[in-house]
């Protein structure tokens, strides 16, 4: 394999993930067949739990988000490889000079994507804080019949998002379907309620 052949591969390689993982998830395009990145990329990036240093030694930002994910490594792939199909092919450049010049733009190439994909992950961080998705004080409605000292179940709203849970009543009384009733807190993956015509006394 020649050097043109080798970065008309990574070109190919590069564009053609980048293209399809554009297709299956930013523009919703139902592939034909079931296509998983074989590394952690943009749709799991802000769901990590970045320390600056992964387990693993990878460089992190906050956030989680990994300079080697999907998107910045397709990035490399593509512009690597094409700027050094250019170059073996229009150019007199010594194979050396050529491979630097295509790994130094892969990597600018790569370096734009990581930072606006930093940029998203900041702010969609910054609307995700925990205090932003506490329930305590959250009003709804009883969804399930709730007896006495008993477990049924409540429905809310929370940030446009309609949500149920499983609820106990405070007190111990029974709170029928129907009742519009408070959080007062929740824990174990159980909500306790009270009345809200308690609260409004």
């Amino acid at each position: 394999m020649t050097w043109t052949d080798f970065y008309l591969l990574c070109f190919i390689v590069g564009f053609t993930l980048s293209v399809l993982s554009f297709l299956g998830g930013a523009a919703h395009v139902h592939l034909p067949f079931k296509w998983h990145l074989p590394f952690h990329g943009w749709h799991h990036a802000s769901g990590l739990a970045g320390r600056g240093m992964s387990g693993h030694g990878m460089p992190h930002v906050r956030g989680g988000l990994s300079w080697f994910n999907a998107m910045t490594i397709m990035t490399f792939l593509a512009w690597f490889g094409g700027i050094g199909y250019i170059l073996s092919t229009h150019s007199r450049l010594v194979a050396i000079a050529a491979l630097l010049i295509a790994a130094s733009a892969g990597i600018f190439a790569a370096g734009v994507v990581f930072k606006f994909m930093a940029k998203i992950v900041k702010v969609s961080d910054a609307h995700m804080l925990d205090w932003d998705y506490r329930i305590e004080g959250t009003v709804g409605t009883v969804s399930s019949p709730i007896r006495e000292n008993g477990t049924g179940e409540m429905i809310f709203e929370q940030k446009g998002v309609r949500k149920s849970v499983g609820a106990r009543s405070e007190d111990g009384n029974p709170l029928p379907n129907g009742t519009e009733v408070a959080i007062t807190r929740y824990e174990n993956g159980i909500a306790y309620l009270k009345k809200w015509e308690d609260f409004t006394k």
